[in-house]
């Protein structure tokens, strides 16, 4: 049996450590306030242009001058998969699940006969994937937004993906990241950025919907800024989400983390009481039977 010493350490520690769960779980909820007004606001500009790129696509045939970004080269045998994690832990299963549908795709693209390349954004992908794909890993973008995310950010890491897209070392990226639904509940999104992805459905406007873009003065030339704009501003919208998604992980798991805590406190109390009274019992038995002893 645990000695009174030992119970009442031991809950004084998980009191300490229940402390620190509570304020990481309130820090946690005021930064997820900020991060979901940030994420509501980026989302219309990320979907619109999406939609406009995908709609064009439909046209580009018409251009002289070849955009590999909006109709890819042609081929597709080397795959670019980012992942956007975070940089730290204590966020429940944020991190885990993205690897988890890292490795997924991976084994895909591999079952496929495709060659693939790995860029991490975050330490903690870099942590998890470099033991299992180290081969693969070709760059890692770590302290985004460690004091608060900017565009400037996803620009540093369009950048380099663009970079990497011109100088020919992969033909389709693709992009992992937590979309943010709730507090509770966030959900693992595979997007394609490198070309715009069309789906048949999406090739032939509908008769009563078709819309009809002019270009001043030149399309090409505007297309030209629009696409490396749209891998950016795709990236960002990833991060944004990703952010948002970070801090309500992190809020359920540090709730969750205190709620054990409380369990945990309330044990040790019930052991150190019952400890206590059966010292006592001991005590006085042994008091009572030395006084015995002495009639």
């Amino acid at each position: 049996m645990a000695t009174l010493k030992a119970l009442r350490d031991r809950r004084k520690t998980i009191q300490s450590t229940q402390k620190i769960t509570m304020a990481m779980k309130m820090v946690a909820g005021a930064k997820l306030r900020r991060a979901q007004e940030h994420v509501e606001a980026g989302r219309p500009y990320a979907y619109y242009m999406r939609q406009m790129l995908k709609d064009l696509a439909v046209n580009v045939q018409a251009l002289e001058t070849p955009q590999p970004l909006l109709t890819g080269r042609g081929k597709d045998s080397i795959h670019l998969i980012l992942v956007a994690t975070s940089d730290r832990g204590l966020c429940g299963p944020f991190n885990s699940s993205l690897v988890r549908q890292t490795r997924k795709l991976v084994e895909s693209l591999r079952g496929n006969g495709k060659s693939v390349q790995i860029c991490t954004i975050g330490r903690k992908g870099k942590d998890m994937l470099v033991r299992e794909y180290g081969d693969l890993m070709v760059k890692s973008f770590m302290a985004v937004g460690q004091s608060r995310l900017q565009f400037s950010d996803a620009q540093r890491i369009g950048d380099g993906v663009l970079s990497m897209f011109q100088d020919g070392l992969f033909d389709v990226c693709t992009l992992i990241y937590n979309h943010f639904k709730s507090a509770l509940t966030q959900e693992v999104t595979v997007q394609q950025i490198i070309p715009v992805p069309i789906e048949v459905s999406e090739q032939v406007p509908s008769p009563d919907h078709k819309v009809v873009y002019e270009y001043e003065p030149d399309e090409e030339k505007i297309l030209g800024q629009l696409l490396p704009q749209n891998v950016i501003v795709q990236i960002y919208n990833a991060l944004l989400e990703s952010a948002a998604s970070e801090q309500g992980s992190r809020m359920t798991a540090m709730d969750n983390a205190s709620r054990n805590a409380d369990e945990m406190i309330r044990k040790l109390s019930l052991s150190y009481n019952r400890t206590r009274q059966a010292q006592i019992t001991r005590e006085l038995s042994e008091i009572i039977s030395g006084a015995e002893a002495l009639q």
